[in-house]
């Protein structure tokens, strides 16, 4: 798939009025996360980087992103949402849990460990377990589907997102702070945002004003 903003880059903003000193200091961070000390063994650490890569892959052609040294540091730091499905551990523990299983899925399923998957098995895995078709024993007592939904999902998608060479794929100018946004409606853009490529050869470039 062809990037819709292939000159975009979002940190060009990082020295301009458009990020205040706070805002580079955590993008700053989050750019330069390395995986930290953790609980996981090496066969979970292995599933868990398999199923980051095969369930929030990094975008072609922008730089690698920090996402599994994001859920890593929060199952390190056993990081709670505030809520948890009541059926589900803490997070450190359901993550641990959780890669076991998954990793027993696999197993059971092709013989072969999660991370020596191809990519069409591996996934295959993936589908089951977000339906609840699971063979594993592991499951008995960790519900897969909602160990996909409420923990797997939530910590993978939430921490790619918040990455900025996802915010330059999706032309997404970053955060709002101090600049803000104004022309939220529909077919309106703000001077400073992204123009996706397509738009232009079309000729429906959006108004401003």
């Amino acid at each position: 798939m062809a990037d819709p903003f292939p000159d975009y880059d979002v940190l060009a903003k990082r020295d301009t009025p458009a990020w205040n000193p706070q805002t580079r200091k955590v993008v700053e961070e989050r750019l330069a996360l390395q995986i930290p000390p953790h609980p996981l063994s090496d066969v979970q650490l292995a599933t868990l980087r398999r199923v980051v890569a095969r369930v929030v892959p990094d975008p072609e052609g922008r730089p690698p992103t920090t996402t599994l040294a994001m859920v890593i540091k929060k199952i390190a730091e056993d990081g709670r949402d505030g809520y948890r499905h009541h059926a589900l551990p803490g997070t450190r523990e359901c993550w641990q849990r959780g890669l076991d299983a998954i990793e027993a899925e696999a197993r059971v399923r092709r013989g072969y460990p999660f991370a020596a998957l191809v990519d069409a098995e591996a996934d295959t895995i993936l589908e089951c377990i977000a339906q609840g078709d699971v063979r594993a024993a592991e499951w008995e007592t960790l519900p897969a589907k909602e160990f996909w939904f409420w923990r797997l999902l939530l910590d993978c998608v939430s921490a790619h997102w918040a990455q900025p060479s996802l915010w330059s794929a999706m032309g997404f100018g970053g955060p709002a702070s101090p600049q803000g946004y104004v022309r939220t409606g529909i077919d309106r853009r703000d001077p400073w945002e992204a123009i996706e490529a397509g738009e232009t050869m079309r000729g429906l470039p959006r108004h401003h004003g």
